[in-house]
């Protein structure tokens, strides 16, 4: 291919020089042309190089369907994006580009010794090569693959832009700016409602753009859209996924045209649609043909060649070839040869062609060989000639040409179509699958939906060739070098539904999901395997369309905005006073507070002291809060948690459990009753958001019959628990209007008060075993309370503690943490808990369950307690637990740790677990085998101290 600009033509601004570099060397467009219609223009046949075999690959296609054309653009510092389809990267003043996959560059790449040794590497070639040693693989072979085979290298610097975000709602969204795509916006656009039409190019038109005789209907068609107040158009839009209820997510490309310099605001920004109608007109996409040498440079897509010629002022060669099974390939090379391009022939494998057409051509002075086929292509860097023969298998008669235009037939984009549900049929016409029935309020018009005229032509998965294709370098996915006989091969391998045969050979996987190769990798298969295209199967299109960047994707939520940090009003006091923290469900809590010289494991010693012997005080601000208010509040909770909560008295708490409908512990908490209509619940830290969610879809969906009202006062209430023997005296002097006596005041009740002046739910409560109050106010109060019970507590010696002192204390106690001592398998049985359901109940979420044949057989995981034969042995949470560590490998395992800790309090490690029949074992040993190591523990109560509860009620 030697391509040149037109003297005169296409759209472009030829008073508009653009100057720009591509693999350091310095090139000239003009406004208006894309990447590729530049370089094509500039006499540039090499575009990058293949995936696997490092073959030099040209330009194929002019839209997104483009497999070979991949380039980087460098914006500056951190703004260097791969992977990109040069011809949908606009031009713009001094755009920086660079080939992809080769070394040390793009005409001279060592890695093309992968196409001397292809006979070594066919389709999967590395599932079968690379066995032995199995440890070879991640450190050797897979880098090594990775190396050789691949696209652009990702980013490794920060990304300095920020991208936007965006919600939209129209009565009908239109995908696809063509003239279908149009008019269907001008419809819409006429009835009154909300209509947006969206276009992936620079300007909206499709292929009108590269057909001057409708550019006058195309300038009138969008004023007209232009001038109605209720149609939005948004250009350089791409809708990646189409989603339930005709949701939509679209990518705007707001500053990748424009100079860095000249760039300001977001680069680009996701749209969320919902529509209430969406019409998709999104085109067709001409097919390639598959023969020996069809990925040489300058072998192109016949309309690919129209486009840069007819709306780029591009010329794709001087002497070009043209080889259809298809009318349109004929129409094409007509409009090009009236725009000056030389066709010195037109090849149709087809023996009767439409005679107009014939006709036209012989005008044009163009040489027309019917029945023949393309069956070789002379040169590797551009091409030099091409071979053809009567039938593909006749006497061989060469052309000498500078490109090779192709014409196989089109495929209607039914991407988005499939996204949303759609079925598809088989039409013998097209040669392919079309739009059939509608899930959602969907429906497709123009090339998208099979209405469109291209002309005639005849499907076939590959050009007849006397030479068999596992000797052919006849290529049906581009960018995964997967050729036909790679196709067959998976065939003979026993493969036979195309799912299959995809993943075998990668056929229709690269970043273009096949746009060009799926349909005639399909009937290479429906051929190999002497059935059916039908009968063979259909791949998946799934989102994106086309790749997206992470920033586009993620908008605001990165940095700080990632994952927002939930600090609580205590927060402030506690990094002031030197606390370590961590992040639990998304909130900052204090971990430990470490005083000089203390590590971690001093700090949570020196704190877990301090609660066992007097006093200690902890933020549990980050507890879900769910206030459940109305007349039916205890008929609701008794029916979410296990627990009987009828009975319950105002003033009284209980703890809950709380199931899924397959009978499995989700979530637990107290709930205090503050009034007979009125609950104060709470849940986990991380559960309160599912809880809440739980819980209203139940009240909503399942019983609206109860009168109930839910609403989270998670950030209401600020959550001060003081914990310790010297709990009360702490308290005492701040508390107004509560009776802390034992007796008035005894262990799960909840009072309402006064502390330090501000209201206030007590509640008398308790995760470590302790005496304990935990102070509930007002998150605005919460700071100064907080600092008031740390002055009256100086005298007992307080001590502010932290999660992991907590998790200790807790631990020794027996209590569960959901989540942690729990696997989403764990019923109340399991974790010892039966005590916790309501046996005069007649129902709740997950009862059911719980009688299910699997929830009561034997061999369950139950919840335990271990103890190390070695006292000052730490086991590691998550670590496997055997019966019999002489067993042979593959050790069956019996269970695992869940909460594993150093006790201050017992002088000794601790450890929770779940094992296989837990509970028939105690006293048994089992063993842990770690790295270079096993070790043995004895199986125990979860409860190691205070078994009695004696400090809880003093």
């Amino acid at each position: 291919m030697s391509g040149y600009r037109l003297p005169a033509g296409g759209r472009i601004d030829r008073n508009a020089p653009i100057r720009f570099r591509f693999d350091g060397k310095d090139y000239r467009g003009f406004a208006g042309d894309t990447l590729a219609s530049a370089l094509v223009a500039s006499g540039v046949t090499v575009f990058g190089r293949s995936f696997k075999y490092h073959r030099p690959r040209g330009l194929l296609a002019t839209g997104v369907e483009e497999p070979n054309a991949l380039v980087t653009i460098d914006r500056g510092p951190g703004r260097v994006t791969p992977n990109l389809r040069a011809p949908s990267v606009a031009l713009h003043e001094g755009l920086t580009a660079a080939s992809q996959n080769r070394y040390p560059s793009l005409r001279l790449d060592l890695g093309a010794v992968n196409d001397k040794l292809g006979a070594f590497f066919p389709a999967g070639f590395y599932n079968k090569t690379f066995m032995w040693p199995r440890s070879a693989w991640e450190k050797v072979y897979e880098p090594a693959i990775r190396r050789m085979a691949g696209l652009g290298e990702s980013p490794v610097t920060r990304d300095p832009d920020h991208y936007a975000a965006t919600y939209a709602h129209c009565e009908t969204l239109v995908i696809g700016g063509g003239p279908a795509g149009i008019a269907a916006a001008l419809e819409a656009g006429g009835r009154g409602g909300r209509v947006i039409l969206i276009d992936e190019q620079e300007e909206p038109g499709g292929g009108a753009l590269a057909d001057p005789a409708q550019w006058a209907w195309l300038e009138e068609s969008l004023a007209r859209l232009a001038a109605l107040a209720n149609v939005r158009v948004l250009t350089r839009t791409t809708a990646f996924g189409f989603y339930h209820r005709n949701f939509v997510g679209a990518v705007e490309r707001l500053t990748d045209h424009l100079p860095p310099a000249g760039a300001s605001g977001a680069r680009e920004k996701l749209w969320r649609i919902r529509a209430g109608e969406v019409v998709l007109a999104q085109g067709a996409i001409e097919r390639p043909l598959v023969f020996d040498g069809n990925d040489v440079p300058g072998v192109m897509l016949a309309s690919a060649a129209r486009t840069l010629a007819l709306r780029y002022g591009v010329a794709v060669g001087r002497r070009v070839v043209v080889m259809a099974v298809h009318d349109s390939g004929w129409r094409d090379a007509l409009a090009l040869a009236a725009a000056v391009v030389t066709i010195a022939a037109i090849v149709d494998l087809r023996d009767a062609v439409d005679s107009r057409l014939l006709s036209a051509a012989e005008a044009a002075g163009i040489a027309c060989r019917t029945g023949h086929a393309v069956t070789g292509v002379r040169g590797r860097l551009a091409v030099s000639g091409v071979e053809i023969a009567p039938g593909g298998t006749g006497a061989a008669e060469r052309i000498a040409c500078d490109a090779l235009l192709i014409a196989g037939g089109w495929t209607p984009s039914v991407h988005l179509w499939s996204h949303a549900r759609g079925t598809l049929r088989w039409d013998d016409a097209w040669g392919a699958y079309l739009p059939d029935a509608a899930i959602e309020q969907v429906r497709c018009v123009g090339a998208c939906g099979g209405d469109w005229d291209f002309g005639g032509g005849v499907a076939v998965p590959a050009l007849p060739s006397a030479k068999p294709a596992h000797r052919q370098k006849a290529f049906v996915d581009y960018q995964n070098d997967v050729k036909s006989g790679d196709i067959e091969l998976a065939v003979r391998e026993g493969y036979r539904s195309i799912e299959h045969i995809k993943r075998y050979t990668t056929n229709g996987m690269a970043t273009d999901q096949g746009k060009t190769s799926n349909l005639n990798g399909l009937r290479i298969a429906s051929e190999a395997l002497a059935r059916p295209v039908t009968q063979v199967g259909l791949t998946t299109f799934r989102p994106p369309y086309t790749p997206q960047t992470f920033g586009a994707l993620m908008g605001h939520h990165k940095d700080a905005l990632f994952q927002p940090v939930r600090k609580t009003a205590i927060d402030g006091w506690a990094m002031e006073h030197g606390a370590v923290f961590e992040n639990v469900a998304q909130w900052r809590r204090a971990r430990y507070f470490p005083q000089a010289g203390e590590d971690m494991h001093a700090a949570v010693a020196r704190e877990c002291r301090a609660v066992r012997e007097s006093v200690g005080m902890f933020d549990a601000s980050t507890l879900g809060k769910i206030e459940v208010v109305g007349p039916d509040a205890a008929e609701f909770l008794n029916r979410m948690y296990t627990n009987p909560w009828k009975s319950l008295l105002p003033g009284r708490c209980r703890y809950g459990l709380m199931l899924r409908e397959d009978g499995f512990i989700t979530d637990d908490g107290v709930a205090g009753r503050m009034a007979d209509d009125r609950f104060h619940v709470t849940t986990t830290t991380g559960g309160a958001a599912r809880v809440l969610a739980m819980m209203e879809d139940y009240l909503q969906t399942e019983w609206p019959g109860l009168n109930v009202w839910l609403t989270s006062t998670t950030e209401h209430w600020a959550v001060i628990a003081v914990q310790g023997p010297r709990a009360r005296d702490v308290i005492a002097p701040l508390v107004e209007g509560i009776d802390l006596s034992p007796d008035a005041f005894p262990h799960m009740a909840v009072r309402e008060g006064r502390i330090c002046g501000v209201p206030t739910r007590l509640f008398r409560v308790s995760f470590t075993g302790e005496l304990g109050f935990e102070v509930n106010v007002p998150a605005g109060h919460a700071r100064a309370v907080w600092e008031a019970i740390d002055v009256a507590g100086q005298q007992f010696g307080i001590t502010p503690y932290g999660t992991e002192t907590m998790h200790v204390l807790r631990a020794e106690k027996g209590f569960i943490i959901v989540g942690q001592d729990t696997d989403g398998t764990v019923t109340p049985d399991d974790a010892g808990m039966d005590w916790a359901i309501g046996k005069k109940k007649r129902d709740f979420v997950g009862k059911r369950s719980l009688a299910r044949p699997d929830m009561v057989v034997g061999g369950r995981k139950q919840f335990v307690g271990l103890l190390t034969d070695d006292p000052a042995e730490v086991l590691e949470e998550g670590a496997q637990i055997v019966a019999d560590p002489a067993q042979p490998m593959p050790m069956t395992m019996i269970g695992h740790v869940t909460s594993s800790y150093w006790s201050a309090t017992l002088g000794r490690s601790i450890a929770l677990a779940l094992v296989r029949d837990g509970r028939a074992l105690m006293g048994e040993a089992l063993y842990v085998p770690m790295p270079g190591r096993t070790i043995r523990a004895t199986v125990c109560p979860t409860v190691f101290y205070d078994a009695e509860g004696s400090r809880l009620n003093d």
